[in-house]
């Protein structure tokens, strides 16, 4: 199952902060980014994904569990391996974390 956490402080973790949570679990990032308004079409992965909005934002669609999902800085997205997602980027582009469990 798809999994969203949003960020829990007032203000957006800095990309230090996020890399750290990232070796605690394990995981090595690197930092992928796009235009506003670039759109991802339906696809999946083989691996399970571990994504942080660092700045900006992103929208998920997820047609199999019929909702999408917006991350703003700080949110996390884990997404299974298999599930299929579209995305749309927001109107202030998007820096993402991501890293493969």
């Amino acid at each position: 199952m798809v999994e969203v956490r949003s960020w829990f402080g007032n203000e957006p973790p800095s990309e230090a902060e996020l890399r750290r949570i990232y070796a605690g679990e394990g995981l090595a990032p690197y930092t992928w980014s796009n235009a506003p308004g670039d759109i991802y079409s339906p696809h999946s992965h083989s691996y399970h994904k571990v994504i942080y909005v660092v700045r900006g934002s992103i929208t998920f669609g997820l047609p199999q569990e019929e909702r999408a999902v917006t991350l703003q800085a700080g949110d996390r997205l884990d997404l299974p391996p298999e599930v299929v997602h579209d995305a749309t980027v927001g109107p202030d582009g998007v820096i993402c974390l991501e890293a493969h469990k």
